[in-house]
């Protein structure tokens, strides 16, 4: 009986952490591996209709789902030309999840960045949800300004850094499942310039959703806490 009590004793003391060590590599598996596909899509793009996401000219139309890279030179055409097996929503708040037993729109809670979005809040976000459940949200605007950057030039911190202060999106790494709150750093600053920021392995810093910025070729975190992940990532 005292054997018995000792193993439920350390069970109880070890199992929270694993589970939470398992749910933070997922997270961190999914984000890499989003951030690989978005990429790569941008540099199909270009091989294959000589556009990526400096390309873009001009924001998503009405009928998004079914613009053509070879007609218009939108990240919707883009994405649509490039990702096989991929659900496009008009509204990221068309997503449907499933809260508390009932049918709800989709809804995030910000963080930092999302929160410095002002206007840029979920119902001006388009969505792409991948084959494999993963969200990709699109700020309605990207395609008003210029999404580069010049050769040797670091992301800024905030949304309003000049041209590119709209081509700012997230990925929800498990869809459309709790508890889709924005990463955070459980120490250090959260400011991609001072590179201090930390993330813990526990359910209120290590988290679901993971602001990007598109740019060029490439998609890269937009925030200290969503680098610090990217970096981690096996």
């Amino acid at each position: 009986m005292i054997t018995l009590g000792i193993i439920g004793v350390v069970a109880a003391m070890t199992i929270p952490t694993l589970i939470a060590n398992t749910r933070s590599q997922q997270y961190r598996s999914a984000f890499k591996k989003t951030i690989s596909t978005l990429s790569q899509a941008a540099r199909m793009s270009e091989a294959q209709y000589g556009f990526d996401y400096a390309g873009i000219n001009a924001a998503c139309g009405a009928n998004a789902a079914t613009e053509k890279p070879e007609e218009v030179m939108t990240i919707c055409s883009l994405l649509n030309g490039t990702l096989t097996g991929a659900t496009y929503y008009a509204n990221a708040t068309d997503i449907k999840m499933n809260k508390k037993g009932a049918s709800s729109s989709y809804s995030i809670t910000s963080g930092a960045f999302m929160s410095a979005m002002a206007s840029r809040q979920i119902q001006n976000f388009r969505a792409y949800v991948l084959k494999d459940g993963v969200i990709v949200a699109i700020y309605k605007d990207l395609g008003s300004n210029p999404c580069t950057l010049s050769v040797g030039t670091s992301l800024q911190d905030g949304v309003n850094d000049g041209e590119m202060r709209n081509c700012v999106g997230f990925i929800d790494v498990n869809g459309s499942a709790l508890p889709n709150k924005e990463v955070s750093c459980s120490s250090g600053s959260d400011s991609l310039s001072q590179n201090t920021c930390i993330v813990k392995n526990d359910a209120e810093h290590m988290t679901d959703i993971y602001p990007i910025r598109f740019h060029d070729g490439i998609v890269e975190p937009a925030s200290a806490a969503a680098r610090y992940v990217l970096k981690t990532a096996k």
